[in-house]
């Protein structure tokens, strides 16, 4: 009972933060440990571009094994520390009473990058439209626990390619710096007398 309060809380502060601005998230590779009510297993999120990441999500349950792929779009809360996230993907797998299986996911969650620690926490709903198979609609939740294995730097070769034009605000500000530069060399040079031709 408390498993669906948990996931009708974190539903319904999705809703109210959507309008909020857009914002990346602290780290490019992250892999840890996701548990359900039902299922427990692994996770891995690789950030492909500036507020996306794909995420494989492999499960085992008490009677199947799954894996999904998603598609995930980030979105800031307070900074880049917390997140909300939405996405969609697909799955496949294999059940004891009904054999093997697939559909179609979407998910939506909320993330909290540690201070000082590299793990990542996210909580989220992941309903599931399932094809050949008995059960035919899931709205399972899960804790996830990823540990950063990839930072996010500023630095590097791609950096900006698929940015959202902070690169830009940089490269001003390193103009500026440059002109005050020249600004201050143009002041230092010998000064003339009076007499001086």
């Amino acid at each position: 009972m408390m498993f669906f309060l948990y996931t009708r809380v974190v539903f319904t502060a999705l809703l109210m933060l959507m309008t909020l601005a857009a914002s990346a998230q602290k780290y490019r590779t992250a892999a840890g440990l996701r548990v359900g009510r039902d299922n427990f297993g692994v996770t891995v999120q690789q950030k492909i571009f500036e507020r996306t990441t794909l995420e494989g999500i492999g499960l085992i349950g008490t009677r199947e094994v799954s894996a999904t792929l998603l598609a995930e779009q980030h979105f800031g809360l307070l900074g880049k520390s917390l997140n909300y996230y939405l996405g969609a993907g697909a799955h496949i797998g294999t059940q004891k009473d009904d054999g093997g299986f697939g559909g179609f996911d979407g998910i939506a969650g909320v993330e909290y990058k540690i201070a000082f620690v590299p793990v990542v926490l996210s909580l989220d709903i992941k309903p599931s439209v399932e094809i050949s198979s008995d059960d035919w609609f899931r709205f399972p939740a899960a804790l996830s626990v990823r540990y950063i294995l990839i930072k996010d730097k500023k630095e590097g070769f791609l950096n900006g390619v698929f940015g959202d034009g902070d690169d830009r605000d940089d490269r001003r500000r390193q103009r500026e710096r440059d002109q005050k530069k020249r600004d201050r060399n143009k002041d230092d040079s010998p000064r003339r007398g009076l007499f001086d031709f």
